[in-house]
């Protein structure tokens, strides 16, 4: 007669709501990404962007760290889209535009509007608008 547990299974624990507040993703987040953990980062940032619309920007943020451009370019978007009040979402898709040096008057325009936003951090957005127009004014045909 055997003993062992062999036809047995073990019960499966299931969360069915998530122990982490939002707040708590995005801090989370913020540490994987200060440690170079990009896809650790992404994952609690999609946590937390359901409830903080700020996460978006974030995502951003890391998505441009890992080169990908065209993902840190929608998530930028969005960011503006649900927060239209956040200036660093601005200065951030300015800037991915001026390190794709294309949409340069775009870029010079969403800029403007940081800006115009957050004064307080002009001269932070101001490097971004002066490195902007040295690029438009050496490349021919910018829109």
């Amino acid at each position: 007669m055997s003993l062992g547990i062999g036809g047995c299974t073990l019960p499966k624990i299931v969360v069915l709501k998530d122990p982490l507040t939002p707040e708590e993703h995005l801090d989370l987040g913020v540490a994987y990404e200060k440690k170079s953990e990009f896809d650790g980062a992404i994952k609690e940032y999609n946590l937390a962007v359901k409830k903080i619309p700020l996460a978006n920007l974030y995502l951003g943020n890391v998505y441009f760290q890992k080169g990908d451009l065209g993902q840190a370019e929608k998530y930028y978007r969005r960011a503006i889209q649900k927060e239209p009040g956040h200036a660093d979402a601005y200065n951030n898709l300015a800037w991915l535009y001026y390190t794709k040096k294309e949409e340069l008057g775009e870029a010079e325009k969403l800029v403007l509007k940081a800006m115009e936003l957050n004064p307080e951090k002009n001269p932070i957005y101001r490097d971004t608008l002066e490195k902007i127009r040295e690029l438009r004014e050496s490349t021919p045909k910018t829109r």
